[in-house]
């Protein structure tokens, strides 16, 4: 008996209209349907009168099931994994599943639908012919202080997802990081509140001090327009050189490492220093 196939079936994202025909074909033909939520995707199939059994595969049953599934499709029966809204295997344990079925020689069939980022992406009016998908920002400082200074640096449009109960943080660490870059905030994508606004992260920080942030949202951010470590060393060079000028002209060092620091906007102990080390 041949293996069977996995489809990877879209799902809307808020907006039961985007369900494409073939993804309502696709899953009234499987023999069975994988489901982040099978609560979730069980109002769904409701909706549009699907009777097919389900099964759930989430995060926390991925490695067991996983397997469980891909036997099942080798013994030739077909699959539509589904995740509660978007496209299956993006920041979603379906990339696992689909990495088994390829392992095992299952075909693995995208069925196109909606993806939060794309439509963000779309609607934010940012540079779109280069961008990466960062998806959520990870919790534990450490990691998350690594990923902020790769981000510092990456000159592409970058997408972040974030829960509301996490925003404010997120976009305050981002603002402290990335600075006055702009972001456009999309929150509620296809739904009846959807939001899109475009302002700097500083902005989108203090924005949202003072409103409650409600929903899902998706952060579409500017990418570094200049490497950060080759603009702080030009701002240095530049201080120095306005240091030494101010110098010959009557100041004192002390007086000069403050007046410089403060047209250029280089850290002042760091140009004493560095004029000190200078001198000798």
């Amino acid at each position: 008996m041949s293996a069977g196939t996995l489809y990877l079936v879209g799902t809307p994202i808020g907006n039961l209209e985007d369900l494409t025909y073939r993804a309502v074909r696709i899953l009234k033909e499987v023999d069975f349907i994988a489901a982040e939520d099978t609560r979730v995707s069980g109002k769904l199939l409701h909706h549009l009168e699907i009777n097919q059994p389900m099964v759930s595969y989430h995060e926390h049953n991925r490695k067991q099931r996983g397997l469980e599934l891909v036997q099942r499709m080798l013994a030739g029966e077909t699959c539509a994994l589904v995740t509660d809204a978007g496209m299956p295997a993006i920041s979603d344990p379906g990339e696992d599943l689909a990495d088994l079925c390829h392992q095992a020689g299952i075909p693995v069939i995208p069925v196109p639908g909606p993806c939060a980022a794309v439509c963000a992406l779309s609607q934010s009016g940012l540079p779109s012919g280069k961008w990466c998908f960062e998806g959520f920002l990870p919790t534990a400082n450490k990691l998350r202080r690594e990923r902020l200074d790769v981000l510092r640096k990456e000159p592409r449009t970058c997408i972040v997802y974030e829960a509301p109960h996490r925003l404010r943080t997120t976009l305050h660490d981002l603002a402290d990081a990335l600075g006055e870059r702009r972001v456009s905030v999309s929150r509620e994508l296809t739904k009846l509140h959807e939001e899109c606004m475009r302002m700097t992260l500083t902005e989108a920080a203090a924005y949202y001090e003072t409103h409650e942030p409600r929903g899902e949202f998706v952060l579409v951010i500017e990418g570094a327009t200049q490497d950060p470590e080759q603009s702080a060393a030009d701002q240095m060079a530049h201080a120095i050189q306005l240091t030494e000028e101010l110098i010959a002209a009557g100041l004192t060092l002390r007086d000069a490492v403050k007046q410089a620091a403060k047209q250029t906007g280089a850290r002042k102990n760091q140009l004493y220093q560095t004029m000190l080390a200078r001198e000798k």
